[in-house]
């Protein structure tokens, strides 16, 4: 989802503690990028966009990554910028050691301009739970290398992941990428979606894009696959994101603006038919997606949701909320009458069975839920799972400002009728005898009888269910209860890597006031921040699985600071499931 032209949600509070600081973006793992590429010309393998090779010249500029890591194998990405004319063969090696002295794997590939010049090879024969390096050639011309992991098997003491969505190039600089790159502790990093954003200039969040060197390229909206691939490109010359990619493999999938805003399975909030078919459309970024990214492709290029085992400790469920199954968004708009909200209507209409992951995806989830005895059942996807429901006075404004109340004023009522009820005006009471409704019917909110299926299926087989989420910019932790108020499981959520979040839309609340009240009136939400970007640290072990939020102080200069946010956890079994504090 977006926000102002865009739509947007809400999010989450913070722990003040500027414990670590980041100057001139993490210098350190910059060194150790480019210390890799110098590892290879010290072999004699020449240094990339040296030339030497006898054909045309050929750079690395968009960097190297990997991904989706099983237990023996792993894909490795890379793209040529070169003017050369059909296939370039590109020789891939694989190390055991940085230096590069002890090569485990190697290959060569062909790529060309069928693919945009990408290069992806899925390298089998791997140990499992091992690190190892990876470096392409071409024409005489090394890459830069990049560090990757495969997934561990049998018993495992921990799992750590840095958790992504919301990466918009135009709003700022991606400091959230700079700071887990230059960590050594992560396993693997996982992004919810909005990896890129389709606005071109003077769209969402392009305000500031000109000054900061970021302008959209191309300088329009991306409707074909050239410009699908160019803005891919775009991204991918940022090195913060290259850093981050070279650092860790990435397990991703996609949200809606790796096609458009608010997409649905045949059609988007911002897809016109004057931009014509959107199933043209859709294809063209999908292609482009599965060519720019270091993902595992199956027959259908549509299908992106798989699983991921690290062991006994847990499985990871990557689901593809978006694409392959949702059904067209309700729509407040259709509900609002000139005395307010049709409320009788809404709630009918809530009540019918919607498709978000659609059939054949929520049978494929039950399955593998079925299947795994791993501790951890982790649901990394796109859209708030937590029950997000407020006041309607308060969407209201939201909707249509000058027509409700904002969170402030309302949590003041609150107060009031909580100390002192008979001063309540009939106009104050007659605010809090509305109904809660959800705020964001983009989110699982929308489509709660396919929310009921999934959670009925995780407390049917009494498995320790943690949701992942994205897409809102905010950074959110909810206890997730099903219809009958049982306890079955939790959500996590990270706020937006550049993406702006609540603060841009409620300019005069206070943020750590604002986020106060949204913990007051909705009652599964334990945290929320609803001010900063950043990312999230996700750890599991055998005892806990828990949640820290690191904040960037900027995204507006390449100098920044970070702060960590407050620690929330879950513990397994059925006396546990729901969120603590530390």
């Amino acid at each position: 989802m977006n926000k102002p032209g865009d739509r947007q949600p809400m999010t989450h509070l913070l722990n003040t503690d500027s414990s670590r600081t980041v100057g001139l973006r993490s210098e350190g793992r910059r060194h150790f990028v480019s210390g890799m590429a110098l590892g290879a010309a010290a072999l004699g393998l020449g240094l990339s966009g040296c030339g030497g090779g006898g054909g045309p010249e050929v750079r690395f500029a968009h960097g190297v990554a990997s991904g989706d890591p099983l237990s023996d194998r792993v894909i490795l990405w890379t793209r040529l910028s070169t003017e050369a004319p059909g296939e370039v063969q590109v020789v891939w090696e694989v190390s055991s050691r940085p230096d590069f002295t002890t090569i485990v794997r190697s290959g060569s590939t062909a790529t060309s301009a069928s693919r945009d010049m990408t290069v992806k090879v899925d390298v089998t024969g791997l140990l499992p739970g091992t690190s190892y390096w990876y470096r392409f050639q071409a024409n005489g011309n090394v890459s830069a290398s990049g560090r990757t992991r495969t997934l561990p098997t049998g018993s495992v003491a921990q799992v750590r992941l840095a958790v992504f969505s919301c990466a918009n190039h135009p709003a700022g600089y991606f400091n959230a990428y700079a700071d887990a790159a230059a960590r050594t502790d992560l396993d693997a990093t996982v992004h919810l979606g909005d990896y890129i954003y389709e606005y071109g200039a003077g769209g969402y969040a392009t305000q500031s894009a000109s000054a900061l060197g970021r302008a959209p390229q191309p300088a329009t909206e991306i409707l074909s696959l050239a410009d699908y691939r160019a803005r891919h490109a775009q991204y991918k010359t940022d090195p913060d994101l290259q850093a981050l990619h070279a650092a860790a493999p990435m397990i991703a999938v996609w949200d809606d603006h790796e096609v458009t805003n608010d997409a649905y399975t045949d059609g988007a909030e911002n897809h016109q038919a004057s931009e014509g078919s959107f199933a043209a459309r859709k294809a063209a970024a999908l292609q482009a997606y599965h060519e720019w990214m270091p993902t595992r492709v199956g027959a259908a290029p549509d299908v992106i949701y798989r699983s991921f085992d690290f062991g006994s400790l847990m499985s990871l469920h990557m689901l593809d909320t978006r694409i392959v199954g949702r059904a067209l968004q309700l729509d407040y708009a259709n509900y609002l009458k000139p005395n307010g909200l049709d409320a009788a209507a809404f709630a009918a209409d809530m009540t019918k069975p919607r498709e978000l992951l659609g059939s054949t995806q929520t049978t494929w989830l039950q399955q593998r839920l079925a299947a795994s005895q791993a501790t951890w059942q982790v649901l990394g996807q796109q859209v708030l799972m937590g029950r997000m429901n407020i006041p309607a006075p308060i969407l209201l404004e939201g909707l249509n400002p000058g027509t409700g109340v904002s969170v402030s004023a309302y949590a003041a009522m609150v107060a009031k009728a909580q100390t002192a009820p008979a001063t309540l005006t009939p106009l104050e009471q007659a605010v809090l005898a509305q109904p809660a409704i959800p705020y964001n019917l983009d989110a699982w909110d929308g489509y709660a009888v396919a929310r009921e299926t999934v959670l009925g299926t995780a407390r049917s087989l009494d498995k320790n269910l943690v949701v992942l989420s994205g897409d809102t910019h905010n950074a959110w932790a909810n206890d997730l209860q099903d219809l009958t108020g049982r306890q079955v499981g939790v959500e996590f959520a990270t706020p937006g890597v550049t993406s702006p979040g609540f603060e841009t839309y409620f300019p005069n609340e206070n943020p750590t006031v604002f986020a106060a009240a949204l913990t007051q009136l909705i009652g599964p939400l334990q945290y929320c921040d609803t001010a900063r970007r950043g990312y999230m640290v996700v750890t599991a072990t055998p005892s806990a699985c828990t949640a820290d939020w690191v904040y960037v102080n900027t995204v507006s200069s390449r100098t920044f600071t970070t702060a960590k946010g407050p620690t929330w956890k879950v513990l397994p079994g059925a006396s546990g499931r729901k969120l603590v504090a530390g």
